[in-house]
């Protein structure tokens, strides 16, 4: 396959190396490779892009480094799933504070909510969608140890989830995510978060366990998936009397 800038819609001055990256993200998006499946060799795409083997190595340096695939001793490059552990929590910050990440097994799930509604205008405008399109609205608490940690809002586009249930939400064995790449095609990429601290109301106090004007961490993220497409509007309020959140910088 010949490199032309059309078919890249990029422009002729890109580094080639970005280019590859771009046709390889072109074939992660349009499903080619699923998640969890080995991707071609750095020989056999080197050939297939009529480019040296270091080029596609630089590319799928690039993805590696942002979580898109990983690299396997001896067995080859795979496409990146939530599955796997070492990402299942990258996206769950919430540490107990005598512990690591994932130390307390999988959250526990209670989903109190999961409903076709109208999206209004503030949640249309983060997720990139016109006001009074259709959204799937989901309530859960996840606990830890039998203990409420997290109260969840989640809103997706319904066309993208079309069928998600409440069941499902609540039996799959793995995290969320990992079900929305397995059952819908989505994969979520990356996300951005705003985080402040807001005293617990009423029902947030009584569905988390705690006295009302108890302090929680506020956490609203949006995710994204390829193209910077956000997929999914996260609002979660925190108990952080056990646990903390972390993060690492790099």
């Amino acid at each position: 396959m010949a490199i032309s800038p059309d078919a890249l819609d990029a422009p002729s001055f890109t580094p080639l190396y970005s280019q590859i990256k771009t046709l390889i993200l072109q074939s992660l998006q349009a499903g080619e490779w699923k998640p969890g499946e080995v991707i071609p060799s750095e020989m056999d795409l080197a050939a297939r892009y009529r480019v040296s083997q270091g080029t596609v190595r630089k590319a799928i340096d690039e993805l590696a480094a942002e979580n898109l695939v990983n690299r396997r001793q001896g067995k080859g490059t795979f496409v990146a799933t939530h599955e796997e552990k070492q990402v299942q929590f990258r996206f769950l910050k919430l540490v107990p504070d005598d512990g690591k990440p994932g130390s307390e097994g999988p959250a526990e799930r209670q989903i109190l909510e999961c409903k076709k509604t109208r999206a209004s205008a503030e949640i249309a405008k983060l997720l990139s969608l016109r006001t009074g399109d259709a959204v799937l609205q989901i309530r859960r608490v996840l606990a830890f140890k039998h203990i409420p940690a997290i109260l969840e809002d989640i809103w997706l586009p319904a066309a993208p989830f079309k069928g998600l249930t409440a069941e499902q939400l609540a039996n799959y064995p793995g995290p969320s995510y990992a079900l929305f790449e397995t059952e819908f095609n989505v994969r979520m990429l990356r996300a951005d978060e705003k985080i402040r601290a807001l005293p617990a109301s009423n029902e947030q106090s009584k569905l988390l366990k705690v006295e009302q004007s108890t302090p929680l961490l506020f956490v609203e993220r949006v995710a994204y998936t390829y193209r910077d497409t956000p997929m999914e509007l996260r609002r979660g309020y925190y108990r952080t009397d056990t646990h903390h959140y972390f993060n690492t910088l790099n």
